[in-house]
């Protein structure tokens, strides 16, 4: 693969060079699970799809979903490569991103299979510094929360509305003990610090994306499944189905809105918007 330039890494194709996709190949709407095997248990819903590429830990699916032209890309884990993953789509034309994935709740009525949707992201990981001063909010976009929220209560399925705590660690970045025990005084008290102040879960990736999609004038939420409640001492691996039908059904009502607007001449979605 040849490039342009070392700084400027994309073919002479427009080919990005991590995610190895080009302009047409996804769509403006993208779903984001971190781990390659959650891309399929996504797209087995839509209408059609095809496999666009997969490089490293990238994994691109494309199709549609009740009519809706979709994609989803697999991250890897943490903030680093969600943020390579955002760069190179938003460079060939994708502009509302959503993270789909796994979670540890940190609040004691969260239940092992509820749904979290995270307003906002405390940013406890270092990608997001790269990019801006620790001072600026990362913040998901009203919109997509709002269709998180929407598709969310049309599953019927339970769910939380909050702050979401994002880490490069797994371990100590999230209150556990490093190999034979190994700890610092920070980790001992990060859980109820956070528990504290109402944040809901501990994740990898919201806080730079919410940042990132901020700075460049794009749309980013989340949404993840619970898999461990750390106060209580719960841990289960459940079924992924439930979050990917409802991040589907999300996009669905995004692109219902965006048309909504379109047709109104709005810049803002606003509830009153679909009554008129």
């Amino acid at each position: 693969m040849k490039l342009k330039s070392a700084d400027y890494v994309e073919g002479d194709k427009g080919l990005q060079y991590h995610i190895q996709c080009k302009i047409g190949d996804v769509a403006r709407y993208v779903l984001m699970p971190g781990d390659p095997d959650r891309v399929p248990v996504i797209s087995a819903y839509w209408d059609n799809r095809r496999e666009v590429a997969y490089h490293r830990e990238y994994r691109t699916h494309t199709g549609t979903y009740k009519g809706v032209r979709i994609s989803s890309i697999s991250t890897g884990i943490g903030s680093p490569s969600t943020a390579i993953a955002l760069e190179e789509l938003a460079r060939i034309g994708a502009d509302t991103f959503i993270r789909v994935g796994s979670t540890g709740a940190i609040q004691e009525d969260i239940e092992i299979g509820d749904l979290i949707i995270s307003s906002s992201a405390v940013r406890l990981e270092g990608t997001s510094k790269e990019y801006v001063r620790v001072e600026y909010p990362a913040s998901a976009h009203y919109e997509v929360i709002l269709a998180l929220i929407e598709a969310a209560e049309n599953s019927g399925m339970k769910y939380h509305v909050g702050i979401t705590a994002s880490t490069d660690s797994f371990y100590l970045g999230q209150g556990r003990h490093g190999l034979n025990g190994y700890t610092q005084s920070f980790s001992e008290t990060i859980l109820h610090d956070l528990k504290k102040a109402k944040v809901l879960n501990f994740e990898m990736e919201a806080a730079a994306l919410f940042t990132i999609s901020n700075l460049y004038g794009l749309r980013a939420g989340s949404i993840a499944i619970v898999f461990a409640n750390r106060i209580k001492d719960e841990f289960e691996v459940v079924p992924q189905d439930t979050v990917a039908k409802v991040a589907n059904e999300a996009v669905r009502i995004l692109h219902e809105w965006d048309e909504e607007k379109k047709i109104m001449g709005k810049k803002y979605f606003y509830p009153g918007l679909v009554k008129q």
